[in-house]
């Protein structure tokens, strides 16, 4: 059996590994366009801060591992560019040699990932304008940012955007960063998005909003950038406005794709055609709260969403259960997370929901160190179950968050929420956790 995955990180090695643990004795042929194999995109920003003091920290196993310890035939430069699914092959070229490739599959697995979403203005080619999604860019960026980079304006407001501002920060430059949106996180409700902004401006970023970029402007490399608006100097910028899933050699197929472009894919990662399947962020994720296929690219639902296509490929049957919208940033001294639905998301689905936003405290009030903790939730007035959580404080936001993720999973009722058994002792919570408070306040 010939087993060609298209795509060497999160989701495709997640599944060769399945596939070589559970069929050894099968042919497994990777194609990655690039020269790294599993590594950990949600560490790029940390590298560029100085956090992580080398690239090759973020790298979970270099292709050698694969090729020599499993045998997988991982190649490295192979751009895919054509599929073939009536006679199961696919096409490329070699980018280091020039050289032409095509590879003959039984089953086919495509993840190719998500690329950065470019600005289509003028003067987006000059030098000194990157945007962050690979180990090259990042590196680029480091390189890039000598002494005399004195001011980075990041374009995009989201979690890239944010994180990457707080590690240019971290690394003495002075950030701007410009949205075309009227706040920042947008995946958050207004209250968080103005703590967020709170914070920003309170580390120095000056925070531009509602403004459109229209050209970067320069000679060879940058110098400025021209809004809708206004215009800024800048010695760097950084694009970080989103990404697009990585699907147009399978435009001309007969594959059903998502509003986004990404492919769509049933519960045990097949596409409409035999014999291909799609996992991570080129493919879509099920959302257990929208009951419908959502797009939501992260490296959990790519590893998860390669495990279940490897195992399915192999002969098992396994079912990729789907998602609830989790997600965590830090922003300096804060956490800031999301699980669920939003108030803008239950609108769209036309939801009778109810909300409450409060500030309680992680742990005991009269235990030292209870920074106050912002908690939003929201819940559906028909079913009283919870449909969204909100957060942000500088402690226990990842276990409220956490807790909420699997009472949104598990389809709790405020009831069930409030009667949770869960963990007290003064240093780390109170009698009643800050959930179970909202949970009794809705």
């Amino acid at each position: 059996m010939n087993i060609v995955i298209i795509g060497g990180d999160a989701a495709g090695m997640s599944a060769a590994m399945q596939i070589v643990r559970t069929q050894p004795d099968w042919n497994i042929t990777v194609l990655e366009r690039g020269a790294y194999y599993s590594y950990a995109q949600c560490g790029l920003p940390y590298f560029i801060g100085g956090v992580i003091p080398d690239s090759d920290q973020l790298i979970a196993r270099e292709r050698e591992v694969f090729a020599e310890k499993y045998g997988i035939d991982a190649r490295i430069y192979h751009d895919v560019e054509a599929i073939d699914s009536n006679k199961q092959k696919v096409t490329g070229k070699d980018t280091k040699s020039g050289k032409k490739f095509e590879v003959s599959y039984d089953k086919l697995l495509i993840a190719t990932g998500a690329s950065p979403i470019q600005l289509p203005v003028d003067g987006n080619d000059l030098e000194g304008i990157h945007v962050l999604k690979t180990i090259p860019d990042a590196e680029s960026i480091v390189k890039d940012m000598g002494e005399d980079v004195l001011t980075v304006t990041v374009v995009g407001g989201g979690y890239i955007g944010l994180e990457v501002a707080e590690n240019l920060v971290t690394k003495g430059k002075k950030v701007r960063l410009i949205d075309v949106a009227d706040r920042l996180g947008q995946r958050f409700d207004l209250e968080i998005s103005e703590k967020i902004k709170q914070q920003a401006q309170e580390k120095g970023i000056q925070v531009v909003l509602g403004e459109s970029v229209e050209a970067f402007l320069g000679q060879d490399r940058v110098e400025s950038l021209r809004t809708d608006k206004g215009q800024y100097r800048s010695d760097m910028i950084i694009v970080a406005i989103g990404i697009k899933p990585n699907t147009s050699i399978v435009s001309n197929t007969e594959l059903k794709f998502h509003d986004s472009g990404a492919i769509f894919v049933n519960d045990h990662m097949e596409t409409n055609v035999e014999n291909i399947y799609a996992a991570g962020d080129c493919a879509t994720q099920y959302n257990r709260i929208k009951k419908k296929d959502d797009y939501a690219p992260l490296g959990t639902h790519a590893n998860k969403q390669g495990r279940t296509a490897g195992l399915n490929i192999a002969g098992q049957s396994k079912s990729f259960q789907g998602i609830v919208g989790t997600s965590i940033m830090k922003f300096f001294d804060y956490a800031v997370a999301k699980t669920g639905l939003n108030e803008e998301e239950a609108k769209e689905l036309g939801i009778d929901y109810g909300v409450i936003g409060f500030e309680s405290h992680p742990i005991a009030g009269y235990y030292p160190g209870g920074d106050s903790l912002y908690i939003r939730m929201l819940k559906d007035n028909e079913t009283d179950k919870l449909i969204g959580v909100q957060a942000m404080g500088k402690h226990g936001v990842a276990k409220r968050i956490d807790v909420a993720a699997t009472a949104l999973f598990s389809g709790l009722t405020m009831e069930e929420l409030e009667n949770l058994d869960l963990s007290y002792a003064p240093p780390y919570n109170s009698v009643w956790d800050p959930l179970q408070q909202a949970a009794r306040r809705m």
